[in-house]
């Protein structure tokens, strides 16, 4: 491996977790890609953070259980020896789009398990080897927009993403003695598989002006985002939340 810094980017298979490996890979890091099912998704990726001049393997682990956590962790351990980065990017949506007063506890307890605790428990494990190596690191965890924005029919998503606001607050204050950064980034509508089958609505409100940056987002706007704060670039900054989102977040009269 040399002597390349080492990221774990979870999620990493397809859509902004590819993008954010392939940017690190462009920095020349040795980049685990985190993939829960699609082998070949992440085999892909692999491929691309080597061609952009970074190292690269694939570890299969579902962020929401316990023991994966553990062998994720140890399998970058193991071929790395180290962790400097930990990008928590998995997340899913719900399976079905459905309004909060008809929604199952089923979606709820599934998506707070990949989006929120899976991300919670990692960033626990993860600190403490940092702490061990004691060389400080930096923490990424990717939220959205929809932490601060009501989608009645997807309101467990929303939550999940909420939720990580706090983690991202709650790791940055006690992390920050070991020279550990924590940063959330939120992207607003970034073309991606999940976003697809809504293309028209988002081509729509685009159109109409949702926010300032009329385009779509792309993977690689928040792979660069990673990108500065794993160059160092915000050595005076932690818990900080950085919008991607073309100015959505902005009021405006």
């Amino acid at each position: 491996m040399n002597n390349r810094q080492v990221a774990l980017v979870t999620g990493a298979g397809r859509g902004i977790g590819r993008g954010i490996a392939i940017e690190l890979g462009k920095l020349g890091w040795f980049v685990v890609v985190n993939y829960a099912g699609n082998a070949a998704a992440a085999d892909e990726c692999v491929a691309l953070v080597r061609e952009a001049g970074g190292e690269a393997i694939a570890v299969r682990a579902d962020v929401s259980v316990a023991e994966d956590r553990d062998r994720l962790v140890n399998a970058t351990l193991g071929v790395a020896d180290r962790i400097d980065l930990l990008v928590n990017n998995a997340g899913v949506a719900p399976s079905v789009r459905a309004d909060v007063l008809e929604a199952s506890e089923e979606s709820f307890d599934r998506l707070m398990s990949i989006n929120l605790k899976g991300p919670y428990f990692l960033t626990q494990r993860v600190a403490k080897e940092m702490i061990g190596r004691g060389t400080g690191g930096q923490i990424i965890t990717v939220s959205s927009i929809s932490a601060f924005t009501a989608s009645v029919n997807r309101g467990d998503y929303c939550i999940s993403k909420a939720g990580l606001g706090m983690t991202t607050a709650l790791w940055a204050a006690r992390l920050a003695e070991y020279g550990i950064r924590v940063y959330e980034l939120r992207p607003g509508v970034i073309a991606t598989d999940m976003t697809a089958g809504v293309k028209e609505k988002y081509d729509s409100a685009i159109a109409g002006g949702a926010w300032p940056i009329r385009r779509w987002g792309l993977p690689e706007d928040i792979g660069r985002a990673v990108a500065a704060i794993a160059r160092g670039d915000f050595p005076f900054s932690t818990g900080e939340v950085i919008n991607i989102d073309g100015g959505f977040h902005l009021r405006t009269l």
